[in-house]
């Protein structure tokens, strides 16, 4: 899956290369003395035509990495579970960090109640 988006906006890529170059043709052609309309209509279309298919193939692949990042399930992802798992095994260390420390304040709780009755048993 990643490698079949890379390939894609590898073509993206190539397709933005071509857009240029119609828009450069274009440009050349009517730089020209006796500019050919119709060549520089071709060159027009050719590049509003390619543009519109790159915009697409970006908004696909923003839309895609839009939904990656804000941990909506997708198809070959697992990122929002990891993120779930995390969160919990954060909570559960916490939740151990809590108890222990109510532990450790009824251990000395239990140990200063002991003390003094201790100490008046063996006057």
């Amino acid at each position: 899956m990643p490698i079949e988006r890379l390939q894609a906006l590898d073509n993206v890529e190539k397709e933005i290369a071509s857009c240029i170059q119609s828009a450069g043709q274009a440009l050349t052609e009517l730089s020209k003395d006796k500019a050919s309309m119709k060549q520089v209509e071709s060159h027009t279309s050719q590049f509003l035509k390619t543009l519109n298919h790159v915009e697409g193939e970006l908004s696909k692949h923003i839309n895609y990495l839009t939904q990656v990042s804000t941990g909506q399930p997708h198809e070959g992802s697992a990122y929002g579970s990891v993120k779930m798992y995390k969160t919990a095994r954060h909570r559960l260390e916490h939740t151990r960090s809590r108890l222990q420390d109510l532990e450790n304040l009824k251990n000395r709780a239990l140990a200063s109640t002991v003390r003094p009755t201790s100490a008046q048993n063996n006057p």
